[in-house]
């Protein structure tokens, strides 16, 4: 059933491959490698990526924030980012969302980190990856009511065939998503980690754009 729902999970990640879009990146980690999309229909969020990329700001950087079932999270943590704010008032802080009703939590999504900031700006330098759990009906039932939102048929069976993390819809931006290696991001989130989530052997990676 396992080997089913994986077979699934990949096909559906190939087939958003086919959408055509630009670029792609290669994420090294020492629990193996990864490769992700990022969807033309984020640009502000695939450029500020790109963008970080080359300035190599994801360089041996670290998955410090890992849960099971939820989410592996990489980059700055919320403390950092916020003193570094406070410091540096007249640079640039956040980043606007892009909510698309293509990008959503499914199992493999890249997402933006952000606090709980009014306008769900994201940081510029913290993001996350979707190990997700099952879901039901009832739970998108729920979802649906609580946020006055509708899932689209694409979301609803990528949800409840291979689950992920719907609650974070349109609160989070998504602006890729894992084709190939998502065991690898798998294996991530079962790593021993400490109260605080962090990984108790460090989880580093390293991000390059597959040319």
């Amino acid at each position: 059933m396992m080997k089913r729902a994986l077979v699934t999970v990949f096909a559906l990640l190939i087939f958003s491959v086919c959408y055509g879009q630009t670029y792609k990146i290669l994420v090294k980690t020492n629990y193996g490698n990864f490769k992700v999309l990022l969807y033309d229909y984020t640009p502000h969020h695939r450029q500020l990526l790109l963008d970080a990329i080359r300035a190599k700001v994801y360089d041996q950087a670290e998955f410090n924030r890992v849960i099971a079932d939820f989410v592996i999270q990489g980059g700055d943590l919320d403390e950092e980012i916020l003193a570094r704010e406070a410091k540096n008032i007249s640079a640039e802080q956040r980043l606007s969302p892009e909510f698309d009703k293509r990008a959503f939590h499914k199992i493999g999504a890249l997402g933006a980190g952000r606090d709980d900031n009014p306008t769900k700006s994201s940081f510029l330098n913290q993001l996350y990856f979707v190990v997700g759990k099952p879901v039901t009906e009832g739970d998108l039932h729920t979802l649906e009511q609580k946020k006055g939102i509708k899932y689209t048929p694409e979301q609803r069976h990528a949800y409840l065939t291979n689950g992920g993390q719907p609650r974070l819809d349109y609160d989070y931006t998504v602006f890729g998503e894992i084709y190939e290696g998502l065991d690898v991001v798998t294996a991530i989130s079962k790593v021993r980690t400490t109260s605080t989530d962090l990984p108790v052997e460090k989880v580093l990676f390293t991000m390059e754009v597959i040319e």
